[in-house]
């Protein structure tokens, strides 16, 4: 039987999370948006709430939540400021492959600093390969009991700050898929991340380039068997879509909040732009467009949780809210006219943080392929 009815736990995660977005994320978003500062203040509150690295187990003294809860609390962080959001979650991101690939040590080592507080970083791009992990070349050589890493990674979201790297390299240069494996390295092994760099939005999420020259790493710190590192990466993209969906319609929900009040209080030619077709016919869009997303995010995260393979709802869930925040925002710009185009109404900066929803995690194109090939499939 279908229930779309949230559980009593359901709704007091989601009303504590917004509850900490408002009061916390909301007041200060335009702050570390204008100053490109990071967010610390932020990212210690949510630690002390349990609003932090919240996908680890409760045995690795983490929150353990499940998926869907994740999108749940993601969607609200991101209505708040989906920079600031983005700060915050990197550690549930980076997480990921120590769950699904890790040994039992492995897990209590590093899962457990992590739920602490230790900052992890997820090191997939490269500056020839971002969609394409398959073309990823940053070798790592096996010479005796440690891997020999060189290579360089970039758009590094919290590089400049995370002590912990989950790092995904070449073990061998002759298989495309095969060759690739994933480790945990530890900054202090060497690892030199360059300056934050300067992006249009989602500012507070610091992303850099992260360089690994000669940075030994120890055999026992690669996840799972060498050559296991595509499959690793295929299976983080099943968790960590769902939830970037779910931000993507927080910031969609935002933006049509904010496009709404506004449409009630503007006057032009004698009446409130609301009441106006063209208005109020994008915004009744914009309605449709946030409540279809969030259904296809929370169905994505729902079948992961209850073990069912979930690739193909994944992407229909980050194509469709990534396309979908972009045109709100944008249309949210339009009912504010020439305010919209101002820094001084938070349109402006949720517009330019929606553009990144249709490039990280996957492109748009990216998630029609795999659509595309899934349905050659059956």
């Amino acid at each position: 039987m279908l229930n779309f009815e949230l559980s009593s736990e359901q709704k007091m995660l989601r009303d504590m999370a917004h509850d900490f977005a408002e009061n916390e994320i909301k007041p200060v978003a335009a702050h570390y948006d204008e100053n490109d500062e990071y967010p610390w203040p932020v990212i210690q509150k949510a630690q002390e709430l349990g609003l932090f690295s919240v996908n680890i187990p409760e045995e690795y003294g983490g929150p353990g939540m499940s998926l869907l809860e994740e999108v749940i609390l993601t969607e609200e962080l991101a209505w708040g400021c989906s920079g600031i959001e983005t700060a915050l979650m990197l550690n549930s991101l980076a997480a990921l492959p120590i769950t699904i690939a890790g040994s039992e040590e492995q897990k209590q080592k590093y899962l457990t600093r992590m739920a602490e507080g230790t900052m992890g970083a997820y090191c997939v791009t490269e500056p020839g390969a971002g969609s394409d992990v398959a073309g990823i070349k940053l070798s790592a050589e096996r010479k005796g009991d440690r891997y020999v890493l060189n290579g360089t990674k970039i758009w590094i979201t919290n590089g400049p700050v995370a002590d912990l790297f989950v790092v995904f390299a070449r073990t061998n240069k002759e298989d495309r898929y095969g060759g690739l494996s994933a480790f945990i390295v530890e900054r202090e092994w060497g690892v030199t991340t360059g300056q934050h760099l300067p992006k249009m939005g989602q500012r507070a999420a610091w992303a850099s380039e992260v360089f690994f020259e000669e940075v030994e790493v120890p055999v026992e710190n690669r996840l799972g068997p060498e050559g296991a590192g595509f499959m690793i990466a295929m299976k983080v993209f099943d968790s960590s879509r769902p939830a970037v969906s779910a931000a993507a319609v927080g910031v969609a929900r935002r933006a049509f909040e904010e496009a709404s009040e506004y449409a009630k209080t503007r006057i032009a030619f004698g009446k409130p732009i609301i009441a106006k077709q063209a208005i109020g016919f994008k915004l009744a869009d914009m309605a449709i467009n946030i409540e279809a997303g969030r259904l296809l995010a929370h169905k994505a995260a729902w079948l992961l949780d209850n073990g069912h393979r979930n690739t193909t709802l994944a992407a229909y869930a980050k194509a469709f809210c990534a396309d979908m925040t972009m045109k709100i925002t944008t249309e949210a710009v339009q009912v504010f006219g020439g305010y919209g185009y101002s820094r001084e109404y938070p349109v402006e900066k949720l517009m330019r943080d929606a553009k990144i929803f249709q490039i990280y995690e996957g492109t748009s194109e990216i998630q029609r392929h795999i659509i595309a090939r899934e349905i050659s499939k059956s």
